[in-house]
């Protein structure tokens, strides 16, 4: 079992490198189907299950794993636990 990411330290690395910082929350069986978003996505698991399907390749992260989603990729994102899940995202930004 991994610790938790340190939220300040993540989001200033993501600032660095030109990236927004948000946190969700998803109750269990969660799913968000099919996204596309025009720029590059990161995502890190913090607490819980997660399941990420894009280009055909399935990933479930570790606790402070970071996943990279290339913009304009269709994607799904599950919360596959029993409980609740907690996750950063951020948007690459325009510098």
């Amino acid at each position: 079992m991994h610790d938790p990411p340190d939220r300040s330290s993540v989001e200033q690395e993501w600032d660095r490198r030109g990236y927004t910082f948000g946190i969700w929350v998803d109750p269990p069986g969660q799913e968000w189907r099919d996204f596309v978003h025009a720029t590059d996505e990161l995502v890190m698991l913090v607490e819980g299950e997660l399941e990420l399907t894009c280009g055909g390749r399935i990933w479930r992260p570790a606790v402070g794993e970071e996943v990279l989603i290339p913009a304009r990729a269709r994607h799904t994102v599950r919360n596959v636990g029993t409980g609740r899940n907690r996750w950063f995202y951020g948007y690459r930004t325009p510098r």
